[in-house]
């Protein structure tokens, strides 16, 4: 039987030093921003029933959990996300509490990615949900944080893209089609040819209209121009409405904002059943993939039976920022390694001690001899030996 006791399984890795330091720049970077907004920390379990995540609203695909059993034969599930067991929290737990509740997050999530796709399985995450507000003023104040959140990493070039599932959402409903993924996988990647290809059967009808608007998507991208060619697009009141909407939103992020950063995109579509109007991405120029992903979900939370209640949040991808920032740290050396002669060890162990307390970084050498602490002092870096 082959053993797998030396590597670790696909899709996650060891992390080692300086990619240690990134991860938790990280995390510390945003829980400070999170915290001095007013946010309070909530934690969920790691593993959860995979009733959780697996009905008609909160659909995540089985195929990318990990499942297991516990003692009852009840099916269970690796976190595979981390705002449906925070909107569970929020129809149970914190049922009544005033509004609106400003959570914030920072815990791993674990998703099953096909083999050879680059993507990571264990991901940590740091996000915040905004529960139970005013939609435009929760979508502005989640907007900002994001951008703030981007600004505070030291990145040549950032971009924040925003658009709303809901002009997506309109038209499939409109056209009738109930199975959609080949569709919202073109708008995505933006291939307008086979889309056109895929919507034809729709020419000529009564659908026709919504198939056009359809298939204008994945054009509407860019600056503050989108929205006048969305205007010229879309025939559909409930859709001017919603339009209208968000350019609010979006001129009031460029005015809080640097402009130049914000991007609009009416064909941003995101597979997630759950969100319901306004989604958003977050870039950094060194990682290809976006780094903040969020949006709003506002029949989540009475699907697990509470009140409905509106909801917006995002989560950073903290892999993907400390892998984008890990060639930016260094491991910080120790300013003096202490070694203990024989008979000393005691006195050896309270010297480090004093040195730590007084603000110097002391290694305590766990060898026997002067010659070999001096060697590894040469080998680490450390400057200095302080012999005892």
């Amino acid at each position: 039987m082959k053993s797998y006791d030396l590597i670790t399984p696909e899709g996650t890795r060891d992390l080692l030093y300086e990619e240690c330091i990134a991860r938790r720049n990280a995390e510390e970077t945003l829980r400070g921003i999170f915290l001095a907004h007013g946010y309070s920390e909530v934690i969920t379990p790691a593993l959860e029933f995979y009733d959780v995540f697996n009905n008609k609203t909160r659909n995540i695909r089985q195929e990318s959990m990990y499942k297991l059993t516990d003692e009852k034969g009840r099916l269970m599930a690796l976190r595979p996300d981390s705002t449906l067991p925070i909107a569970r929290i929020a129809a149970t737990r914190l049922k009544g509490c005033a509004l609106p509740l400003k959570l914030f997050y920072t815990q791993n999530i674990y998703r099953s990615n096909p083999k050879m796709s680059g993507r990571d399985d264990e991901i940590t995450q740091s996000g915040i949900e905004i529960i139970g507000g005013e939609r435009r003023r929760s979508d502005l104040e989640a907007l900002c944080l994001a951008a703030q959140a981007l600004d505070m990493f030291d990145s040549s070039e950032v971009r924040l893209e925003i658009g709303d599932n809901g002009f997506y959402k309109f038209l499939i409903k409109q056209l009738q089609i109930e199975d959609d993924e080949a569709i919202r996988v073109l708008i995505k990647n933006k291939n307008t040819p086979e889309l056109k290809v895929l919507l034809e059967e729709y020419s000529g009808g009564e659908k026709e209209p919504a198939a056009k608007m359809l298939l204008g998507l994945p054009a509407l991208f860019g600056a503050g121009e989108v929205f006048d060619k969305a205007e010229e697009l879309f025939a559909f009141p409930e859709l001017k409405e919603r339009l209208a909407g968000l350019k609010q939103t979006y001129d009031a992020l460029c005015e809080l904002e640097k402009g130049e950063r914000i991007t609009v995109d009416l064909g941003l579509v995101n597979k997630a059943d759950y969100y319901t109007g306004i989604i958003f991405r977050g870039y950094i120029e060194e990682y290809g993939q976006a780094v903040i992903s969020g949006g709003r979900y506002d029949t989540l939370i009475g699907s697990f039976g509470g009140e409905e209640l509106p909801a917006v949040g995002f989560a950073a991808n903290i892999n993907a920022i400390a892998a984008a920032q890990s060639n930016r740290v260094a491991v910080k050396k120790p300013d003096v390694l202490v070694y203990a002669k024989d008979g000393r060890l005691t006195d050896g162990i309270r010297r480090c001690r004093e040195l730590a307390k007084s603000g110097v970084t002391a290694e305590f050498f766990d060898g026997e001899d002067i010659n070999a602490a001096g060697q590894y002092a040469k080998e680490r870096g450390i400057p200095r030996i302080e012999t005892v």
